[in-house]
């Protein structure tokens, strides 16, 4: 049941308010009873005197003023715990704000996330994600080896083709130079060692199987190779052998005849005192049987390796002929190489070289 009441400003108040002053109010009115029945005792006594009488009645007078101000002050104090009893159950009071208002989600939600002491002053979304999140140049600077020597990645050391062939260009190993040295790396070679590069290209070689190769070439055409021989290794290409020269001695005349596919080998153009393309490491030779190498000397024709001299005849056709329709071809010349197949005064049908 809700109970009403008034205030001692005349103001309507209901529940615990009202029921604070029923309860003074009550009390009050039991007071001013007791007093009454005490006049009433007080007139009736024959012993008592007027004097004593008025003293008496002063003295209730008195009383009753004193019980009054004790209820006004019961009266307020109860209206005060009411109150106070108000604010802790709506949780605001007089001026108070709710503390809600101004507060975003965001704000709350940090504060909800770190513990007092551990939370930043200010974490952006970018500030978390430089911290968490690697870039991506930072990834390939640790993972790509350099060439100590030019500070330039080599193309694609350590990894291997989509297909399963394996396309790698590094520097000189160690293992890899001490079989050079004295060979196609003679004493007084005027090419740096750090200027070249060591290649292992797949190939499909002339059975069908696929084979891993070795070369030695100039880092100038390092990643034109490795592109070349990868698209080729794609297309079924067949080279027969990709051995470094030095396997033969360092004998060009050899490695032809065995139709070695090779680049570097610091020497001289056949019949003269210049150096070769072959000896900067900046020449290729594929297939070289069967793109054999004509010359004119006092007009009479030569055919380099011997036995090749069917191959000489380039109106035949025959597997593994080098020509404008070949792969070979189309993938060098779009490289920038040249072919010495369209040399006018000699005839150089297995060798591509760069400039």
């Amino acid at each position: 049941m809700q109970l009403y009441g008034l205030n001692k400003k005349n103001i309507p108040v209901k529940g615990k308010k009202a029921a604070t002053l029923m309860m003074v109010t009550v009390a009050l009115l039991l007071s001013a009873a007791g007093c009454g029945r005490a006049e009433q005792d007080a007139a009736g006594a024959e012993t008592v005197s007027e004097d004593e009488g008025a003293a008496m009645a002063e003295g209730v007078s008195v009383s009753e003023d004193a019980q009054a101000m004790v209820a006004m002050e019961e009266i307020t104090a109860g209206e005060a715990r009411v109150e106070a009893d108000t604010v802790a159950e709506q949780g605001t009071g007089p001026g108070d704000e709710d503390p809600g208002e101004g507060v975003s989600e965001d704000t709350l939600s940090e504060d909800a996330t770190f513990r007092d002491g551990d939370r930043p002053d200010a974490v952006s979304d970018d500030a978390l994600t430089e911290e968490t999140v690697p870039r991506d140049d930072a990834l390939t600077e640790e993972t790509v080896p350099r060439d100590d020597a030019d500070g330039e990645a080599d193309a694609s050391v350590g990894k291997e083709d989509a297909a399963g062939g394996v396309f790698t260009s590094e520097p000189i190993p160690d293992e890899v130079f001490a079989r050079m040295m004295g060979v196609s790396y003679p004493a007084g070679c005027s090419v740096a060692r750090e200027d070249l590069r060591y290649l292992r290209l797949s190939y499909h070689d002339f059975a069908g199987g696929v084979q891993v190769g070795e070369m030695v070439c100039s880092k100038k055409i390092a990643d034109d190779l490795v592109e070349i021989f990868r698209e080729l290794y794609r297309q079924g290409y067949q080279i027969e052998k990709m051995r470094l020269i030095d396997d033969y001695g360092g004998d060009d005349d050899l490695s032809c005849a065995d139709n070695n596919t090779s680049c570097f080998n610091y020497r001289t153009v056949a019949g003269s005192s210049s150096l070769s393309k072959h000896a900067l490491g900046l020449a290729v030779d594929i297939n070289p049987f069967y793109n054999p190498y004509v010359t004119y000397p006092d007009g009479v024709e030569r055919i380099s390796p011997p036995g090749s001299e069917p191959y000489a005849d380039r109106s035949a056709d025959f597997p593994h002929k080098i020509g404008p329709n070949d792969a070979v071809y189309e993938l060098f010349r779009a490289h920038g190489f040249k072919w010495g197949g369209s040399w006018k005064t000699l005839k150089d049908y297995q060798h591509f070289q760069k400039t």
